[in-house]
């Protein structure tokens, strides 16, 4: 006779597989791990040469506010900004904003006129393009990576229409491919050379003219093999 098993053992129970967040090494040191884990997350520690943070390609650098101060005082966050722009999507969360302020207008610990500071920002934001998140201390760095960790992949819908560029938009999107090419220097160099043909042809001397030490860097491109 054959043993009659309840439909219900049938059932397998599946455990829901965690976010997970990659954290570089050094951050055990700040209490965001730990936090991140009560919070029901995975982590992994790596040694990341780039980033504090991986959460679903978006690469996080995360500084206290006296962190932050001094690492732009000292200019490591510079560097560590062009570092994190090779993500497409990346944050700056300075955190600590209700423990410590991160200026005032009169005399305070920083030593740095506030205006200095705000400068600064607006050059993270404007000429690094990297989004500024501001945290109330380790508890809200950790809800914030969370959050960011959970959310679903928004779908695309499939008739998106592209803009149409006219032709002298097409020209500067062109010239603007170019690494360290903006848009003020696609304009100079297409109102000297007119065409694309031009500037291709045109010898590194004579980009130099125009761009100085950019027709480097952009020679080299247009001479490069496949």
């Amino acid at each position: 006779m054959k043993k009659l098993f309840s439909i219900f053992s049938r059932r397998k129970t599946t455990q829901k597989e965690k976010p997970r967040i990659i954290i570089d090494y050094r951050e055990k040191n700040s209490f965001v791990p730990s936090e991140l884990t009560r919070l029901g997350l995975g982590i992994e520690f790596k040694d990341l040469k780039v980033a504090d943070y991986l959460v679903k390609g978006v690469a996080i650098e995360r500084k206290t506010v006296s962190d932050f101060v001094s690492s732009m005082v000292n200019r490591r966050l510079l560097k560590q900004l062009e570092e994190i722009a090779q993500y497409k999507d990346r944050l700056l969360i300075v955190e600590g904003i209700d423990e410590q302020e991160l200026y005032t207008d009169s005399q305070d610990w920083t030593g740095m006129h506030p205006n200095a500071i705000r400068g600064f920002l607006l050059s993270i934001l404007l000429r690094y393009r990297v989004p500024i998140i501001f945290t109330k201390n380790y508890e809200d760095t950790a809800k914030f990576l969370s959050v960011l960790a959970k959310r679903k992949p928004k779908e695309l819908p499939l008739n998106v229409k592209k803009k149409n560029l006219n032709g002298k938009e097409q020209l500067q999107f062109t010239i603007e491919s170019f690494p360290g090419i903006g848009p003020k220097t696609a304009k100079k160099l297409l109102k000297k050379f007119k065409t694309i043909k031009n500037i291709i042809n045109a010898s590194e001397e004579e980009l130099k003219e125009v761009i100085g030490k950019k027709a480097e860097n952009m020679k080299k491109i247009i001479d490069y093999k496949y």
